[in-house]
């Protein structure tokens, strides 16, 4: 299971030179980069990522503190924080609010390796059940979540869309899977969630995701966009970037 993380930093190369660190690490994923506190808490309400790693430099710094104190109020669940700064000047308020670590300009890999280690041993990530049973009176059926594409609905039963191209039907609603399946799968349609590990194209133009595998089209409507645009920032935060 990855972390997924994001960034509160308005300084270009801090923030390239914490994504080049993290990308040794196969279990990170990058969510999001935002620059203030405004755009802070709503990009972690948004994206309710597991790390947040923050630059402490910023004249905003105490703000930034003051916004991770209020962020009890609307989750249950706090990301794990982490500071970085040239000085110790917020280090206490930080660790008074439950920082994780702290570290002082200029760190080394080393000092992000020794983070993730106890990270890793102190708060690990839970892992999610690989495996969904379909039930139908006393036929059992195992998938493995990761050979699945899609869910389509077909009126009150879900066609499950396997990477072999195989097809096995439940009798529940699309609706009664999408909050029990892994966060990888994506709601896009009122007929259609799908598996965004699987993903190779998004076309707005045309509103149709692109599946690999079988190259296969599944259009998304206007009223999940933002679940799409939620997918195109995760994807291209973790992809090589190439703009024509």
């Amino acid at each position: 299971m990855s972390y997924l993380y994001a960034v509160i930093d308005s300084q270009v190369p801090s923030c390239l030179k914490l994504k080049a660190h993290l990308s040794d690490y196969s279990d990170f994923e990058l969510t999001n980069i935002v620059h203030d506190h405004y755009d802070g808490m709503s990009m972690i309400l948004k994206y309710l990522p597991d790390v947040v790693f923050v630059n402490l430099t910023k004249s905003d710094a105490s703000d930034i503190i003051k916004m991770i104190g209020e962020l009890h109020q609307y989750i249950r669940k706090m990301p794990i924080f982490i500071g970085y700064s040239e000085t110790k000047q917020y280090a206490y308020d930080a660790l008074k609010q439950g920082f994780f670590d702290y570290w002082l300009f200029p760190y080394t890999e080393f000092d992000v390796r020794k983070t993730i280690f106890k990270l890793r041993r102190q708060r690990p990530k839970e892992k999610t059940p690989s495996t969904i049973c379909l039930k139908t009176y006393r036929d059992f059926h195992y998938l493995d979540t990761s050979e699945i594409l899609y869910l389509q609905a077909d009126n009150n039963a879900t066609d499950f869309i396997l990477t072999d191209g195989d097809k096995v039907s439940a009798y529940k609603t699309l609706k009664s899977f999408e909050e029990t399946l892994p966060t990888n799968f994506i709601r896009i349609h009122q007929s259609y969630i799908l598996n965004s590990e699987y993903v190779s194209r998004i076309n707005y133009g045309k509103c149709i995701c692109t599946l690999r595998n079988n190259s296969r089209e599944i259009p998304f409507s206007k009223s999940y966009k933002t679940k799409i645009d939620e997918l195109q920032t995760l994807l291209s935060n973790n992809a090589i970037q190439h703009v024509n």
